[in-house]
């Protein structure tokens, strides 16, 4: 795998797993929430979010260590990708808690 191949994997990879929490209600889009018809908690998806950051970015130094040498990265590093990262999710946080579903317009 090439490096420009491995980066744009890693992009729609961050991309998708960023909007993820927000599309679906099962627990890392695997387990199924089990509580009375009620929604997963914004807190548990924020959670996810985090997870699957912690994922993409481990996946990340996987392809800088296969690539080529890996750098030690610093606090900011982290500060920057966590901030893109919540800005890729910013759709599925709009079409979760923002789109109003309004009942008079439904077909």
């Amino acid at each position: 795998m090439n490096q420009t191949l491995a980066v744009w994997l890693l992009i729609a990879l961050a991309l998708v797993s960023a909007n993820l929490p927000f599309l679906t209600e099962r627990v890392l889009a695997v387990l199924p929430w089990k509580r009375a018809g009620a929604a997963k908690p914004f807190w548990l998806r924020l959670l996810e979010l985090l997870v699957y950051y912690g994922l993409v970015i481990a996946l990340g130094f996987a392809f800088e260590a296969t690539l080529g040498n890996p750098f030690k990265q610093g606090w900011e590093f982290y500060a920057i990708t966590l901030s893109l990262y919540l800005v890729l999710g910013y759709p599925g946080f709009v079409y979760r808690y923002l789109f109003k579903r309004h009942p008079s317009l439904r077909a």
